[in-house]
């Protein structure tokens, strides 16, 4: 469908997704009107710092907001704040506001994001439980941080983690519960696993893998203590939860348009409605690198949507996909991560884990498909190319520390 001639657009979500569709359209000449719906009472901003500088007090709120309020008044752009959307018509071609509002559409962009899993478990609803998701969650959250404080972190993944970090820089003693064997272990490989315990217990942070949370308890409806289920009682004055994300897509169900763990998008972003699209942690899209889709939950992938939907929208060419890439910074450890590494059936590590600068490479029947590179840039950078050009490396040859990566990247593409 042209939509070209769209004169009325709304974007539903003010995260990193919402923010850069606004973006990319304005710049990509976009003049008609432009409206903004977000259920937060902040201006779009960014998400990782939350968990981490943020978190610290070593960042401001003002610093995390991708654009003042005077740049939407600047782009004409409409903001509503504090106001999620009830309804969306699509035969109308209207999205409704919970007070009765309506605000039509030519276009529209869903990037509702996602939400925390909630902990199922007795005591949760107690007071000093918390989730780490959104700027509100941290402002609960940041006056418990006190040095000798006792925090229970339940789920050991990134966010779990990089709480830990903060919290042990902190000064707060730090206990973080893991059902599964090991830590990180839905996303990486052993290696990085027992890499980042090692270096959780080396700050002092206690790990418990293969741990069952049975319970919480509390005392005047605070939460006091998690019990697992073999009897264990752990001390806590703040829980932090950290099991988890569910993509915000009952909006989009809700109106008729195709979802699955996520809204189902195509390579433009647009869903199964062709005047709505879906960007961001809410949509499910095509992993063209690796042949299947799936749901990503990054800053790049925002981003990346964002422009795709705009692009679509104003009939201009589509953007190039990137290789996914992520990262995550723990103490002073950068982990940096390209490509997706499921199902992977051969690891090479190049560098010394102990040395804390080194790289785990994933390959599939020889080709490689992500790397998880600690503090090493040129296994990052590199590795984002050869995973896009479907390189077959030889193993040998990437945990070779002699050859750099410069010469290993030469020699893929000449081959």
């Amino acid at each position: 469908m042209d939509l070209t001639g769209a004169t009325r657009i709304v974007i539903i979500g003010g995260g990193q997704a919402g923010a850069q569709a606004l973006q990319s359209l304005r710049q990509g000449g976009y003049e008609g009107k432009l409206t903004l719906v977000a259920d937060e009472a902040a201006l779009p901003y960014q998400r990782p710092p939350l968990s981490k500088a943020y978190m610290k007090g070593e960042f401001s709120e003002e610093r995390l907001y991708f654009r003042p309020e005077s740049w939407y008044q600047d782009q004409n752009i409409e903001v509503i704040l504090s106001t999620h959307a009830a309804k969306i018509d699509r035969t109308a071609q209207t999205v409704e506001l919970p007070h009765g509002g309506k605000i039509d559409y030519d276009a529209l962009i869903i990037a509702t994001g996602s939400r925390p899993r909630v902990l199922p478990t007795q005591g949760a609803d107690l007071e000093g439980v918390h989730d780490l998701r959104d700027l509100s969650d941290v402002e609960r959250i940041r006056p418990n941080m006190i040095a000798g404080r006792k925090m229970v972190i339940i789920g050991a993944g990134y966010i779990g983690l990089e709480a830990a970090a903060v919290a042990r820089q902190m000064g707060l003693d730090v206990t973080v519960l893991e059902m599964a064997p090991r830590v990180l272990a839905r996303v990486t490989s052993p290696v990085m696993s027992e890499f980042f315990e090692t270096e959780h217990r080396a700050q002092g942070v206690t790990i418990l893998t293969g741990a069952r949370l049975d319970h919480l308890d509390g005392e005047g409806g605070k939460v006091s203590a998690a019990i697992l289920a073999d009897g264990t009682r752990l001390d806590a004055d703040i829980v932090l939860v950290g099991i988890g994300i569910l993509p915000n897509e009952e909006l989009a169900s809700d109106a008729g348009i195709a979802c699955n763990n996520g809204i189902l998008v195509d390579r433009d972003a647009r869903t199964s409605d062709p005047r709505v699209f879906a960007a961001g942690d809410c949509a499910s899209r095509p992993l063209v690198h690796f042949g299947r889709s799936g749901r990503l939950e990054s800053v790049h992938n925002a981003i990346e949507q964002g422009k795709l939907a705009a692009a679509a929208i104003l009939g201009k060419p589509r953007p190039a996909e990137d290789c996914p890439w992520f990262w995550s910074d723990q103490y002073d450890v950068k982990l940096q991560i390209a490509g997706l590494s499921q199902d992977y059936d051969e690891i090479v590590v190049r560098g010394d884990p102990k040395e804390r600068k080194f790289a785990a490479f994933y390959l599939r029947n020889g080709t490689l498909i992500a790397v998880d590179a600690v503090n090493s840039p040129p296994e990052f950078l590199a590795s984002k190319k050869l995973i896009m050009s479907g390189a077959k490396l030889a193993p040998a040859t990437l945990g070779d520390t002699s050859v750099s990566m410069k010469d290993i990247a030469a020699a893929a593409t000449a081959a």
